[in-house]
């Protein structure tokens, strides 16, 4: 349903009804049956393929279709019996193809219901966690910092909200929404009543009403002109190169050997389906279902180590990744803020700061952050004679957060009293609190330790050398100031003329066991890197404790400095990015990559959003805000690097065995249907039927679907690897060639000394061909020598029981009808003899190939 348009001109009780809702929300059969009537929220819409359409789907490619065409050509001319192999064995190639991306399919579909990013909204007057896309026009939804606005909505009711648009708008910095009614004609980005899908809340709470959801949505309009589609990852766009160099040589394969058949006055139907099997055995079908599997198999693995995946092919950049940046708190440090100290100016003890502190913590209603959780256990304070009276939350540009109070005539601090209260008695009083230089910024004057209120400016140079001080020991400091004030309401504009007050000294130690995850980091050839938003001295702290190098510490003024190019130079010495702006952290990611490193960045907060969008691997934690967590590309279900470093290794064992089928595909395969097209060009016969090479096909594919379970060597996952073009082109013309030199061998033998007959060579080279290539998988999967790397179960028992039932064919009533015939034990013997040297010669050349050419 599209409600008005306008929506913002209405009044509040107009949108309620129009949308049928009320301040207390639907009714749980309500919301269901409009989920069912509306559909999902979602701006790509959410339909599973049915088995019959994803079955449908794998008979989809125009070579397949071509041939299907062909043979249903070939069964009206009267050769039926071919026509019906070449169908037999198509289906079953689609029905292996259906089997793993359906298996694939729901393997992935249980993962990403795990991180779902969930709405909380009114039902039957009670609040309720559903999943986003189950979110319907009418519902109340409740609001609060880090949240994900679900859908275009208005506003019924909030508190100091405040909301970053720039997905939509382009606004970089938040914009404040209120309650209220709006003329027709005001533009989107003046809309202070409205609310829209794709942006997020920056802090405040609210009460909204949903009018609008998944593509009736201005964010949904957007995307539906724009077409908006996740970026491809460097691994998809090396599988799409590969996949256009196969095409062309197909091509042009196919086409010559046509031509040149029919040159040679053979059938035109019959060079026809020889010509388009040719191409379907050079074609890799089964790529896109391997790598599916590969991916949802990984995937599953990483599961089961508290890695969820949402994206698979991010699965390749974390595996290739090479840089790692991260906050500190929670990661490097245990992610438990505890206070250390209150302290006045002179770094005396001093329970006023700690009261002022508390009072600010415990009133605070926005953002909710473990530093207030921290005050609030730390010490416990009578505050009844205080009463809130209004809040400015913390904002990522502020970085303080403001209350005000009507303030006590009284003030008792545990067993003692608050000396000098003559001093901070008034009839309102705001308290501030947040980043130091942010609260020095709107300071005039300071509160000496004897009480005095003397001005700030000669003050400054001692009052950061203060902070330093207690970085130095590991500390972070806060500051805390207040301003007597005299009227029941304030706004950001009010923060100013305040006085300093002291300094709360807060400290988060090191995880145990970091500094041996780090190094294992490292030896993974992954550069942890450091972006933090507390000072310099605290960075240095930390680092020594957890045993990062400090090469070199870049702060956010020097950044700030930087041309985009210097900082390119700069980021690949910085291990350490303190005094960081949240706005700094995308330009810190996107310059790392342009140095030509592959990125991960791990983030949980409001302001991590855009550093998540820029990394190659965005990575974030169960427990993080909405838009952290929809942001990421792989989540993590406990906010610890050894869980990373597991994930690490798990997308390399993932990686490498989908490049694994990509070198059997140029190597063996493709060798063989090489040597084919170009002895068919000199045999007055052609060396397998059409039926026959893509039985040859079908077969070889038995082992290759195993892959994705086969053991991966050490030296594969201890370092980075990533998709190498130039790499597979020289696998591909070593390996096809010597491939083909034994298929010609094979030829050579049949013919010439065995002197065999039509049946008999087709016979003989079809087994010489499934058995060779599918030997060669054993050899070809590894770097080292085939005894010292052990293959999954799978792949090495797939691989002996194709090669006995290539044995066996003709042995079978089936040989008849595929055109084969029994062979004489002199062939066999003559034909194992050729396996075995074909698979001893391409051991030698492995061994000499990655002597000289690296991956």
């Amino acid at each position: 349903m599209n409600l008005d348009s306008t929506f913002w001109s209405l009044t509040t009780e107009q949108v309620l009804q129009q949308t049928d809702s009320t301040a207390s929300g639907l009714s749980r059969d309500d919301a269901k049956q409009r989920l069912t009537v509306y559909g999902s929220n979602s701006l790509k819409q959410k339909h599973k393929l049915s088995p019959l359409i994803l079955l449908v789907n794998q008979f989809k490619s125009p070579i397949i279709l071509i041939l299907i065409f062909a043979a249903v050509l070939s069964i009206y001319l009267q050769d039926a019996a071919d026509a019906m192999i070449i169908l037999t064995i198509v289906f079953i190639s689609g029905i292996l193809g259906f089997w793993q991306e359906q298996g694939a399919s729901n393997a992935v579909e249980k993962l990403l219901a795990l991180v779902q990013v969930k709405a909380t909204v009114l039902r039957d007057d009670l609040p309720q966690k559903i999943p986003n896309d189950e979110v319907v026009y009418g519902d109340i939804v409740l609001l609060s910092a880090g949240k994900n606005i679900p859908g275009d909505c208005l506003v019924l009711e909030s508190n100091d909200l405040s909301v970053g648009e720039a997905a939509l708008t382009g606004e970089t910095y938040p914009v404040d929404k209120f309650c209220g009614v709006l003329p027709v004609e005001t533009d989107l980005s003046k809309r202070t009543n409205s609310l829209y899908m794709g942006t997020n809340v920056i802090s405040g709470t609210a009460k909204a009403v949903v009018v609008n959801i998944g593509k009736t949505t201005e964010f949904g309009k957007v995307s539906e002109r724009l077409k908006l589609r996740p970026p491809e990852t460097e691994f998809e766009r090396g599988l799409n190169r590969f996949g256009y160099f196969l095409m062309e040589v197909t091509l042009i394969l196919v086409v010559l050997i046509f031509v040149a058949n029919v040159y040679l006055h053979r059938p035109v139907l019959e060079s026809f389906l020889f010509s388009l099997a040719l191409a379907v055995g050079l074609t890799p079908q089964l790529l896109p279902a391997i790598v599916s599997v590969n991916l949802a198999r990984g995937a599953k693995r990483m599961a089961k180590k508290l890695v969820i995946v949402k994206h698979l092919p991010a699965i390749e950049n974390f595996g290739s990744m090479n840089v790692f940046c991260t906050d500190k708190t929670g990661t490097l440090t245990e992610g438990e803020v505890k206070i250390h100290s209150a302290v006045d100016v002179e770094g005396r003890e001093s329970d006023r700061v700690l009261l002022y502190a508390y009072l600010n913590a415990v009133s605070e209603s926005g953002y909710a952050n473990p530093i207030d959780t921290a005050i609030r256990e730390h010490r416990k304070f009578d505050i009844s004679g205080y009463q809130k009276r209004d809040e400015v939350p913390y904002d990522f540009n502020r970085k303080r957060l403001s209350i005000l109070f009507d303030e006590a005539e009284n003030v008792v601090l545990g067993s003692s009293k608050v000396e000098n209260l003559s001093q901070i008695e008034s009839s309102h009083i705001i308290i501030t609190k947040g980043a130091l230089k942010n609260i020095l910024d709107v300071c005039s004057t300071v509160e000496t330790a004897d009480g005095k209120i003397i001005d700030i400016s000669d003050q400054r140079l001692k009052l950061h050398q203060q902070a330093d001080d207690l970085g130095s020991n590991g500390f972070r400091a806060l500051g805390v100031a207040y301003r007597d004030f005299n009227q029941n309401s304030f706004t950001k504009n009010d923060e100013t003329n305040m006085t300093f007050l002291g300094y709360l000294a807060l400290f988060d130690p090191p995880k145990a066991g970091i500094a041996d995850t780090l190094k294992e980091l490292r030896l993974l050839g992954v550069t942890p890197k450091m972006i933090t938003g507390d000072s310099k001295a605290v960075a240095i702290s930390i680092i020594q404790q957890v045993g990062l190098p400090d090469q070199m510490i870049l702060t956010g003024s020097e950044l700030g400095k930087l041309s985009d190019e210097a900082l390119m130079q700069r980021v690949q010495s910085t291990n350490v990015f303190a005094e960081i702006e949240p706005n700094q952290k995308e330009r810190i990611i996107i310059a790392l990559k342009k140095a030509g490193n592959v990125v991960g960045y791990l983030g949980d907060g409001i302001n991590d959003a855009s550093a998540l969008h820029a990394a190659d691997v965005g990575i974030s934690v169960e427990s993080a805000v909405d838009v952290a967590k929809e942001a990421a590309d792989i989540v993590l279900m406990e906010k610890d690097l050894n869980v990373l470093v597991v994930g690490v290794k798990e997308g390399r064992v993932t990686f490498a065995n989908t490049l694994k089928y990509v070198f059997m595909a140029t190597s063996a395969n493709f060798g063989n249907m090489f040597s084919m097209a170009g002895i068919s060009l000199f045999l007055p016969f052609l060396p397998l039927l059409p039926s026959q090479i893509l039985l040859t096909n079908l077969l070889t594919d038995f082992p290759e679907l195993t892959i994705s379970t086969d053991r991966v060597d050490r030296d594969q996952v201890s370092q980075p690897h990533r998709w190498n073009m130039q790499f597979i082109r020289r696998f591909m013309i070593v390996f096809g060639l010597l491939s083909s030199v034994f298929d010609y061998l094979t030829f050579t033998a049949l013919l010439f000394l065995l002197h065999a007959d039509p049946t008999q060579f087709r016979t003989g080279w079809f087994m010489e061909s499934v058995i060779s290539a599918s030997m060669v998988v054993l050899v070809i999967r590894t770097q080292q020598a085939i005894f010292h790397s052990k293959p999954s179960r799978a792949l090495f028992s797939t691989t002996i029981a194709i090669s006995i039932v290539t044995l066996l064919i003709p042995y079978t009533p089936l040989a008849g009808l595929l055109g084969f015939h029994a062979l004489p034990i002199e062939f066999i013997l003559l034909l194992a003899a050729i396996v075995g040297l074909y698979i001893f010669c391409a051991e030698n050349v492995k061994r000499i190939f990655y002597s000289h050419v690296k991956f």
